[in-house]
């Protein structure tokens, strides 16, 4: 019995330190993707007509303008970036929230059905046409689970 007791006390902190180590390593952290800064000095532009919706682990763009983007980064909340090749007019464009990164690397946390944290709401979503040009904003909808 004393030869159990004498073990419970380090067994215990061995099983502390997996679950702390395990806890810190669910963020999504790839300093290989980190990405630039993002731009505050330019100013921001016009609202279009295009709504950015989260879906479980996806961003979806819907594009009801009658304009294309090409090359585009998309921004969301002033943070993670993603380039995207194009959005078609009218396009419903799924863009994975594992895409988007920021300028240390990390991520935001996805939905789904198995994810640790909260998944990180869309607030602000806006499309980056050059380095010049001001950004153009989306009308971010907020869904049941980002109001709770």
């Amino acid at each position: 019995m004393r030869r159990l007791q004498s073990l419970v006390a380090p067994l215990a902190a061995l099983a502390l330190a997996a679950l702390w180590a395990t806890g810190c390593s669910v963020i999504r952290s790839d300093p290989a993707k980190a990405t630039r800064q993002y731009p505050f000095w330019l100013k921001p532009g016009e609202t279009i007509d295009a709504q950015a919706i989260a879906d479980g682990d996806t961003m979806v763009i819907v594009n009801a303008t009658p304009r294309t983007f090409e090359n585009v980064d998309v921004w969301l909340n002033q943070r993670y970036l993603c380039h995207v090749d194009r959005i078609e007019a009218g396009e419903n464009k799924r863009i994975p929230m594992g895409d988007f990164w920021d300028i240390r690397g990390e991520g935001p946390n996805p939905g789904g059905a198995l994810r640790y944290f909260q998944p990180t709401p869309i607030r602000l979503v806006e499309l980056q046409l050059d380095a010049t040009q001001p950004l153009i904003g989306l009308q971010a909808v907020l869904t049941e689970v980002e109001t709770r």
